[in-house]
């Protein structure tokens, strides 16, 4: 063990004398690896980040919520002209679904309203989500108020002109004054601010602190919601414990009879599950990550035939002295490993070098987005430190053999 101690101290010292020594050509070897990791840690740590972000603000809804629509949120082998002459969802697919199925915690009827601008007398934002939705949204997406209050059955069912507003666009439209009680305009019509959501922080996809939701029976008075219009859907929350499975066969059962589907009929409509969409997402991290490995390892290897290059002159500036180390009795593996310490080490200063410029750019980045934090695991450290370490062995392992093998006699002679 002493042994190796010694070798380790002795090869870490010519590591630190060949970075103080020969600085350039030091340099540009590790720069390989340290753009390599940089580059990799970078992409992981990014992606984790949007993950963990993402999961963060699905964790509040129920994985087995599914949106009954007519199209799918994934692939489908249903081709796109028949998927395009599909019913809507409309309002009384909505009823019949909510008064016939059994085992539903909630379920709401949604009109995917696209972007509006809302207006307070001067200020005006635009490009809003504007979401026409009944009062059980408030229960599926798990929301929460910060002030005022949601909308109740009453007020959805009679389409009264009210509107929730999202914590960021409230700010943007009202800033210091209050605005529960304020009128605003929205779709050229008056509605009456009733409630503004807790700050859902976060990524800004989708996210409520930009959004605002109007009864949907409001919206469709003079929206248009048939087959060319605007899009609706049914979202529906199933109880706790129950088979989902069942569940929903005994929901597709039910609805084509309501559409008056026969045996042989296709489904005119499609049962999308949030798991579904979870698990699309898992696969998209995965490609990303995939991809950032692929780009990122041209740098590890050009990073790695620098470090082997640095190794090989080093070998050949010292191979007098390997001679004399080797006349006084050191053994093969003794050389072996003195080189190949070294390598690791300069490899691992440069993946060291790696993640403290990813530290310092979470830092940055968490500093310069709005409610999204970078972050930089314990996992993708230990990874960073790891891949540093194999870079130097695979790089260092020819030019330590080749050391190890030299005829200390020829050694001497060669380096008078």
């Amino acid at each position: 063990m002493l042994v190796y101690l010694r070798l380790f101290k002795e090869s870490f010292s010519f590591a630190v004398n060949a970075l103080r020594n020969n600085k350039l050509r030091t340099f540009l070897s590790l720069i390989g690896v340290t753009v390599g990791i940089f580059s990799i840690i970078a992409v992981l740590a990014a992606v984790d980040s949007l993950d963990r972000s993402i999961k963060g603000q699905l964790s509040g809804i129920d994985k087995n919520t599914m949106y009954i629509t007519r199209f799918s949120f994934g692939p489908t082998s249903v081709p796109r002209w028949v998927r395009e002459n599909f019913p809507q969802t409309g309002s009384e697919d909505y009823e019949f679904i909510k008064r016939n199925v059994p085992d539903i915690d909630a379920c709401a009827f949604a009109i995917v309203g696209g972007a509006q601008t809302i207006k307070f007398e001067d200020n005006t934002v635009t490009n809003v989500p504007v979401t026409p939705v009944s009062n059980e949204i408030y229960e599926i997406d798990n929301l929460k108020l910060y002030k005022g209050r949601f909308y109740n059955e009453t007020e959805s069912n009679s389409g009264a002109p009210v509107i929730v507003l999202g914590y960021n666009l409230a700010n943007n439209l009202f800033d210091t004054e209050e605005p529960v009680g304020k009128v605003i305009r929205v779709y050229g019509r008056k509605l009456t601010v009733i409630g503004v959501l807790d700050k859902f922080g976060g990524l800004n996809m989708d996210s409520p602190d930009e959004k605002a939701f109007v009864p949907a029976n409001f919206a469709r008075r003079f929206m248009n919601i048939g087959n060319k219009g605007a899009l609706t859907m049914i979202m529906i929350k199933p109880k706790q414990g129950i088979d989902i499975g069942a569940f929903e066969q005994v929901l597709k059962q039910k609805y084509r009879r309501f559409r008056g589907l026969k045996d042989g009929d296709i489904d005119n409509f499609f049962i999308n599950k949030l798991s579904g969409f979870t698990d699309l997402i898992d696969g998209i991290i995965s490609f990303m990550n995939m991809v950032g490995w692929v780009i990122s390892g041209f740098s590890l290897l050009v990073g790695g035939f620098g470090i082997a290059n640095i190794m090989f002159v080093s070998v050949k500036e010292r191979t007098n002295l390997i001679g004399i180390q080797k006349a006084m009795g050191a053994k093969n593996k003794f050389i072996l490993f003195q080189f190949l310490f070294e390598a690791v080490i300069l490899a691992v200063i440069g993946g060291l070098v790696g993640l403290v410029l990813v530290w310092i750019g979470t830092l940055i980045g968490t500093a310069l987005a709005d409610d999204f934090e970078f972050i930089l695991s314990f996992k993708n450290m230990v990874l960073g430190f790891s891949v540093s370490t194999l870079i130097g062995l695979i790089a260092g392992i020819l030019p330590a053999s080749s050391a190890a093998k030299l005829d200390p006699v020829e050694a001497i002679r060669t380096g008078m």
